[in-house]
């Protein structure tokens, strides 16, 4: 896959879709590759005439890996951020918002839909916030605030253990799939079962993009090291549709609605048994309440007299 220059660092990245279309950005979460992204989600986008954008985060798939093999100490950073302490960090999500922006220049893209999950909402937040002129559209999917409280802040103790545990090697493919069955048992949808053979070979195309655990660590601590970003939140003037889980484990439904409390004008979106995860059952709907909202956001249905 190709890769292009930004902030300093490579992006692994595709593109899909007509080039005159509308830009449809979609950032990961914690540890993934852009390999994550469901088929039938982005192919639901395509549908509506989106053109798609995915990328691997900094510290993952095929982008770059930052200097340093020692594992962080997450359990002394999660322990100082429940505290309300700062937390050191290599990078924040600061840092990788500038990823975000760095790409669409490379691509010349100048304003773009953006939707984020779970981690990479937290990115897509910032980036709303600090650079509005890019962003068209906000969508913040499974995501919180930064926010410390307990109860918003963090999942059951299963759904924690479970991303915790680090991934074995990336060249281990069997194992690393093997992991990824953990993790999503404990994390994903209740209310939504999955064929457990095209789960795995889902898996397993995340694996062949590629997991980095000591990368994933460093992701975390820039999740931890950034701290709450609510008072930030509320600079986001972008039209957001904030989607979440009504029983997720690992991000409780109580940060989805701090997220669209923050954010002026946000609509939520609660669905009912959806975990921590993308079900293929829901690809389709969640798919055409995106594009709606990418649609209804756009320049010229925001201001039909011009």
């Amino acid at each position: 896959m190709p890769t292009l220059p930004s902030n300093g660092i490579e992006l692994e990245y595709e593109v899909h879709g007509n080039a005159a279309a509308p830009p449809v950005l979609l950032i990961m979460g914690l540890g993934m590759p852009a390999a994550m992204w469901p088929e039938e989600f982005v192919q639901a986008l395509l549908a509506q005439g989106f053109r798609v954008i995915l990328f691997d985060n900094r510290d993952s798939g095929g982008s770059t890996r930052l200097a340093g093999t020692a594992m962080p100490n997450l359990p002394m950073a999660i322990a100082r951020a429940l505290l309300r302490r700062k937390v050191r960090s290599p990078y924040t999500l600061d840092d990788m918002a500038a990823d975000t922006v760095g790409l669409l220049d490379a691509l010349g893209i100048e304003r773009a839909h953006i939707v984020g999950v779970s981690m990479g909402g937290m990115i897509a937040q910032v980036l709303a916030a600090r650079h509005p002129e890019r962003v068209s559209s906000l969508t913040s999917i499974m995501s919180s605030t930064g926010n410390p409280q307990r109860k918003i802040a963090f999942g059951t103790r299963r759904a924690l253990r479970a991303i915790l545990h680090p991934p074995p090697p990336s060249d281990d493919i069997p194992a690393t799939v093997a992991h990824l069955e953990r993790v999503f048992a404990a994390i994903g949808s209740p209310g939504f079962p999955q064929d457990p053979a095209s789960r795995r070979q889902h898996f397993e195309n995340v694996a062949r993009r590629g997991l980095y655990r000591v990368g994933t660590a460093r992701q975390l601590l820039a999740i931890l090291g950034s701290g709450d970003r609510r008072a930030m939140l509320r600079d986001i003037t972008a039209p957001t549709y904030v989607i979440h889980g009504g029983d997720d484990p690992l991000v409780p439904l109580a940060a989805g609605i701090d997220t669209a409390r923050c954010i002026q004008g946000a609509r939520l979106e609660v669905i009912m048994g959806m975990g921590h995860d993308f079900p293929p059952a829901l690809m389709t709907s969640v798919a055409a309440k995106i594009g709606g909202h990418c649609r209804t956001s756009s320049p010229a249905a925001r201001n039909p007299g011009n």
